[in-house]
């Protein structure tokens, strides 16, 4: 596995190494090992699973205090672009984001870090989206902020009038507005 460091700090991409031949491909998608030799050491506990057709767009969400997650996601087929967004304040990358590409076709994986908000939007036909988290999700805990916080800038590469969203995603607060706050100076790992 090849880490490759984001414009945030411990927001990384993850590249697998990819045997290929006649018959198709192999390659090792997680080892538990490798993550905590090269990345940090986590324990994931839940892994989630959504099949979205173009234009759906998911975030911004995270979840809060004690319950906070990270997140591995990959895209097993189709194409999204998944974000995150640093909202640790006092952080020296507050409200930046890292935008990646992930597909079917280059296995990328990108890390979420506790701290972050985060989402995606579908840019082929249909994409098939996983996720590790490394917290159960509690709905009680949950955040979330305005996909098109305009203070945010995040292009999702959609046309706005091809934007499926939740009834839940058209509410969210911007950041600004925001009435919870990661604080860059806690260690969400210890909580």
């Amino acid at each position: 596995m090849n880490v490759i460091e984001t414009a945030i700090p411990g927001v990384v991409i993850l590249e697998p190494r990819v045997f290929g031949d006649s018959r198709g491909y192999f390659f090792e998608s997680f080892s538990q090992r490798e993550f905590d030799e090269k990345v940090r050491p986590i324990t994931f506990v839940q892994d989630n699973e959504s099949k979205s057709v173009y234009g759906v767009l998911r975030g911004l969400h995270f979840q809060k205090g004690k319950d906070a997650q990270s997140k591995l996601v990959r895209v097993v087929s189709g194409t999204v672009l998944d974000i995150a967004v640093d909202i640790r304040k006092g952080s020296p990358t507050f409200g930046r984001h890292v935008a990646v590409e992930l597909t079917g076709e280059n296995h990328r994986q990108l890390f979420i870090p506790k701290g972050f908000a985060h989402g995606f939007a579908v840019l082929s036909p249909e994409a098939v989206f996983q996720y590790k988290c490394d917290a159960f999700y509690a709905p009680q805990s949950e955040g979330a902020l305005a996909w098109d916080d305009p203070d945010l800038g995040i292009d999702w590469r959609l046309p706005a009038g091809s934007v499926i969203l939740s009834e839940k995603d058209r509410h969210h607060a911007r950041l600004s507005e925001a009435d919870y706050l990661f604080d860059y100076n806690t260690n969400y790992y210890e909580l």
